[in-house]
C-alpha cells in the first residue's frame, strides 16, 4: 500500500476557503506578551551546499577588527530596539548564524556586556547558542558558561564520514562526538544536537545510527528533520540523489520510534526532547506567536507596539528620533536588517573604530495586517502538537475567535482539528496534514 504524504488532500481539503475578513479586534496587552532576542553571526569557514541562511565565508583577508566592527554594530542595533522592549524582560536569547562559535569570545563578553547594560534580562534567561564540532571554531565550553550562554545547539547533521563529506561539513564523526561531550564535560546540562535524515543514498540504518549515537554521546535534546533542497544552493542547482517517498516514510516513522524508546518527547514538528531536558523556550516564545526582537545581518523580528505602554529605558541620543518613529502607532509589525555583513556594519565610529557610523538599516518595518495574522499564527501555533490555549488566539493576535469558527469547524469534521473549546490542536492525522491545514488560513 502507497503511503500517504503531507502534501496529499483527504476529503478534498482544498476546497476550503478564508472568506470571512477579519475585522474585529480586541485590546493586545503587550506586558504580557514574552519577549525574546535574536542575534545573528553571519559568517562559516565553508559555506555548505545544502545552506540557505544568510550565511558568507569568512574573506580571507579577515582581521579580528572585523569582529569589533560587528559588534560595535549589534550593540548600536540592540540600542536602537531598546525602546521596543516597552518595560519587559527579555526571556531568552538565540545566537544563530552563520557559525555563532566563530565570534572570539572576548567579543562575547562586550557583546553580553552592553547587552545587559541595554535591556533587562529575566533571572531564568535561556541563552542558547548554535555552534559547529570544528575544535577550531569554538573556544573552550567553559568560556561560553562564564558569559551567561546556557544552552548549546551543535550543528553535527550525521555521524556518517561519507555523508559529512556530501553534506560539505567540515567536522568528522570524531570530532561530532567529542564536541558533545566537551559540552556536557564544561558544565552544560543542556545540549541539543541537530541531525538531518533523508540524505543522499542513505540508508534506514544510517539514519538510525545518528540518533543513537546523539544520544549515547549525551544529547538532551534533538531537531531532527528532513533535508530539503532550497532555492539559491549548491543542492538545488545540481540536486543529490535523495532517497524516494517511500523510504523517506520509513526513514521518519523508524525514527520517530527509536527517539521515543530513548526517551524523548515530540513537541514540536522536528524537535525532541530528552528526559532531563525541556522545550527550547525561544522556539516556543517564536510558535506561541511571542514577539522577539533581532540583531544582526538579515535578523528578522516580530513585534507588538501600544503606543501608550511603558517604554521602559530612555533612549540614547543618537537614536530617539528612529525609535520614536516606530512607537508611533499601535499594532503588530515585522521588521528585518540588511542581509550582507558591510552594509549592516556600515561605517563606524565608536571606541573601537576611527570611521563614521549610522545605526544599522531597518530595511524592513511593516504592520501585519488582520489576514496575515491568521495565517502567521496559525502557521506557528499548529507546528506544536500539543498545541496552543484558544485564549493564546486573541492576546497575541487581538482578533475575535469568532473570525475563524467556520473554517476551525470545518477543519475538526475533517478530522485534523482536536474538538476543543479551550485548545487549538491538531490530530495526529492532522499533524501529517499541516500543509493542507494551513492552507485554510491563507
Amino acid at each position: 500500500m502507497s503511503k500517504m504524504n503531507a502534501d496529499s488532500s483527504p476529503n478534498n481539503l482544498d476546497t476550503l476557503q478564508l472568506t470571512e475578513k477579519m475585522t474585529e479586534t480586541s485590546v493586545v496587552e503587550v506586558t504580557s506578551i514574552p519577549l525574546s532576542l535574536y542575534i545573528h553571526i553571519p559568517w562559516c569557514v565553508k559555506k555548505c551546499p545544502y545552506c540557505d541562511f544568510n550565511s558568507h565565508e569568512l574573506p580571507i583577508n579577515s582581521q579580528l577588527s572585523m569582529y569589533d566592527d560587528y559588534v560595535d554594530a549589534l550593540l548600536l542595533d540592540a540600542n536602537m530596539q531598546q525602546s521596543l522592549a516597552q518595560g519587559r524582560k527579555i526571556s531568552s536569547i538565540f545566537i544563530g548564524g552563520g557559525t555563532p562559535s566563530l565570534l572570539p569570545i572576548a567579543q562575547y563578553q562586550r557583546l553580553f556586556s552592553g547587552l545587559r547594560s541595554c535591556f533587562e534580562f529575566a533571572e531564568d534567561i535561556e541563552i542558547t547558542m548554535e555552534a559547529n564540532p570544528g575544535t577550531l571554531e569554538h573556544a573552550p565550553f567553559a568560556q561560553y558558561l562564564e558569559v551567561g550562554i546556557n544552552r548549546l545547539s551543535i550543528g553535527v547533521q550525521s555521524f556518517d564520514a561519507d555523508k559529512l563529506k556530501v553534506l560539505g561539513r567540515i567536522h568528522d564523526p570524531v570530532q561530532a562526538l567529542s564536541a558533545i561531550r566537551a559540552a556536557k564535560a564544561a558544565g552544560f546540562t543542556r545540549v541539543n544536537v541537530d541531525l538531518m535524515h533523508g540524505l543522499p543514498q542513505q540508508t534506514m540504518n544510517e539514519a538510525l545510527n545518528d540518533i543513537q549515537m546523539a544520544h549515547d554521546a549525551g544529547a538532551t535534546h534533538i531537531s531532527w528533520y528532513q533535508l530539503t533542497i532550497e532555492p539559491n544552493t549548491v543542492f538545488y542547482r545540481s540536486q543529490p540523489i535523495l532517497p524516494d517517498e517511500d523510504n523517506l516514510a520509513d526513514i521518519e516513522q523508524a525514527g520517530q520510534a527509536l527517539l521515543q524508546q530513548l526517551g524523548y518527547s515530540n513537541y514540536e514538528v522536528s524537535a525532541w526532547a530528552g528526559e532531563s531536558d525541556k522545550p527550547c523556550r525561544h522556539n516556543i516564545n517564536y510558535w506561541q506567536f511571542g514577539d522577539y526582537l533581532a540583531i544582526g545581518a538579515g535578523a528578522h523580528g516580530k513585534v507588538t507596539i501600544d503606543c501608550h505602554a511603558d517604554r521602559g529605558s530612555a533612549p540614547s541620543k543618537e537614536s530617539d528620533k528612529s525609535e520614536n518613529d516606530l512607537l508611533a502607532e499601535s499594532g503588530i509589525y515585522r521588521f528585518s536588517k540588511s542581509r550582507l555583513p558591510k552594509d549592516y556594519v556600515g561605517d563606524i565610529e565608536t571606541e573601537t573604530s576611527k570611521s563614521t557610523q549610522n545605526v544599522p538599516k531597518m530595511v524592513g518595518w511593516q504592520a501585519i495586517d488582520s489576514e496575515e495574522l491568521v495565517s502567521e499564527f496559525m502557521l506557528n501555533a499548529l507546528r506544536l502538537h500539543g498545541g496552543v490555549a484558544w485564549a493564546l488566539f486573541e492576546q497575541r493576535t487581538g482578533l475575535k475567535l469568532e473570525s475563524v469558527t467556520t473554517q476551525v469547524d470545518k477543519l475538526i469534521k475533517q478530522g485534523l482539528l482536536i474538538d476543543s473549546k479551550t485548545q487549538l490542536q491538531p490530530t495526529l492525522l492532522g499533524q501529517r496534514y499541516l500543509n493542507q491545514i494551513l492552507r485554510v488560513f491563507l
